[in-house]
């Protein structure tokens, strides 16, 4: 069966930015309290894909989002921002705006982000 005109748009558009929201042994728990954790995802993906990850191993930053560049701001240099203690509506709504602006690399980062930048754990060398 042939490809429908948006089924070919959308595989020919490159990668949008992505995020990933950790949900496992702290994030997205009782452990942190007064967090709609539905709500926040529900959010968020509204404006881009989303996918649930288990533990990130940072869980002193517990709720840790991390947003992922698309291909535009990949090819612009730009790596995955960290964030961690996104824990209320108004930092939720500052990742949801950066990302409908483009994310790292075709956005700049709100300042208020910053308060939120966290750097990813070191991935054990073999």
């Amino acid at each position: 069966m042939p490809a429908t005109p948006a089924q070919e748009t959308a595989a020919e558009a490159p990668a949008p930015c992505r995020v990933v929201v950790c949900r496992d042994c702290c994030c997205g728990t009782y452990k942190v309290p007064g967090v709609d954790h539905a709500a926040q995802l529900a959010r968020l993906r509204a404006e881009v894909p989303v996918r649930v990850s288990e533990c990130l191993d940072v869980c002193e930053h517990a709720n840790v989002v991390v947003v992922q560049p698309s291909a535009v701001g990949r090819a612009a240099g730009a790596r995955p921002v960290w964030l961690g203690l996104v824990n209320d509506v108004d930092a939720t709504e500052d990742i949801a705006g950066w990302v409908r602006a483009g994310g790292p690399g075709v956005a700049p980062r709100p300042e208020i982000l910053d308060l939120y930048a966290i750097t990813p754990p070191r991935r054990p060398t073999p």
